[in-house]
């Protein structure tokens, strides 16, 4: 990697379309079903949880001749504050640690035992490892993505059914096909 170069990685797209689609699924059909007093609310709610989610997946890592920057872009740096960097030359160590669900994450350690997670669901994952490898010289050959990748198809595939199904239940009520029993609060 040249020095004048930075690189910049964002979650990946599929990771991301994935959660937006979950959030959407879950959200959209409250305020239809909402009691009436409610509805108006939900319905300001929903685009502002929707900001929220996009504003936290918008996280990206930032990498140059100097070190790695985990932050998010200025657009919602402001609300979401979380982030960290460290110079090259700091970090000496990658630390595998285990999680409940089986997968494994790993720190970059520092000279001061300072840890910092190392992010895994990246776009172009191989070669944000490659530069890292490259920049600190530890070894990155068996690192792997968090989860591996059909689990989010799957997810994806899920939410867009419930999409789909909910999308043809407001229509047929709206129209008619589909009628709501007495007393339904809706």
């Amino acid at each position: 990697m040249p020095d004048s170069t930075q690189e910049c990685f964002r979650l990946s797209p599929l990771i991301r379309g994935t959660l937006i689609s979950v959030y959407l699924a879950l959200v959209l059909p409250l305020p239809v079903m909402a009691p009436a007093a409610l509805k108006p609310l939900l319905w300001t709610a929903a685009p502002l949880g929707l900001a929220l989610v996009i504003a936290m997946l918008s996280e990206q890592v930032q990498v140059d001749e100097n070190g790695i920057n985990v932050g998010h872009p200025g657009w919602c740096s402001w609300l979401i504050r979380r982030g960290w960097q460290l110079q090259w030359d700091q970090i000496k160590r990658l630390v595998p640690v285990g999680t409940s669900q089986g997968g494994t994450v790993y720190y970059l350690t520092t000279a001061d035992q300072g840890h910092r997670l190392l992010p895994q669901r990246l776009e172009h994952f191989p070669r944000f490892l490659s530069i890292v490898e490259q920049r600190t010289g530890l070894n990155t050959a068996l690192i792997r993505r968090l989860t591996p990748p059909w689990t989010y198809q799957l997810l994806f595939g899920l939410a867009l059914s419930m999409l789909a199904i909910e999308s043809v239940v407001a229509v047929g009520v709206n129209w008619g096909w589909i009628v709501i029993p007495a007393g339904y609060p809706g």
